[in-house]
């Protein structure tokens, strides 16, 4: 049995590597501190991996100790702020996020709200494994998802007429 989840964490961190440094570097903004929190995080995990009761739960798990690993790191390293106002335009180059307004609109949402919309969308998430990741209440995920879709609307509607003046 462990064999296999050991073989399941190989196969799930082989298949998920590009989704891991993009979550890492939209926490770090840099591309060795993303590197070292996915390394960190393949580490933690694999040392704990007897502690995944349920293997249907390994993405949540593990999405949960990159999160963790990267703010510990931000917090080491003195950092407040956790993504900055350019960080989702500059991953423009490592990521599959195509809709550049989109991009902008989720530029302008604060932190709590643009993580869930980031691990919800982009990292494909259910949002109770949202909200565990995130260490918050299920009712706390659904209502800063709700807002942040509703602000990303406005922006994007903005965006398109920006002659409403």
């Amino acid at each position: 049995m462990m064999e296999e989840l050991k073989d399941a964490f190989i196969t799930f961190i082989r298949t998920q590597k590009n989704s891991l440094y993009r979550l890492a570097y939209s926490y770090t903004k840099n591309e060795q501190d993303a590197l070292d929190v996915v390394q960190d995080s393949i580490q933690k995990g694999w040392l704990a991996l007897e502690r995944l009761t349920n293997r249907d739960q390994l993405k949540s798990w593990f999405y949960t100790i990159l999160v963790r690993t990267a703010i510990d790191l931000l917090r080491k390293q003195k950092r407040i702020e956790l993504i900055g106002d350019e960080s989702l335009l500059q991953l423009s180059e490592q990521d599959t996020y195509c809709n550049l307004d989109l991009q902008q609109a989720l530029h302008h949402l604060p932190l709590q709200l643009r993580e869930v919309i980031v691990l919800r969308y982009f990292e494909d998430l259910k949002i109770e494994d949202v909200a565990h990741i995130l260490a918050i209440p299920l009712s706390t995920a659904k209502s800063r998802l709700y807002k942040a879709l509703k602000l990303l609307k406005i922006e994007l509607e903005t965006e398109e007429n920006p002659s409403n003046e």
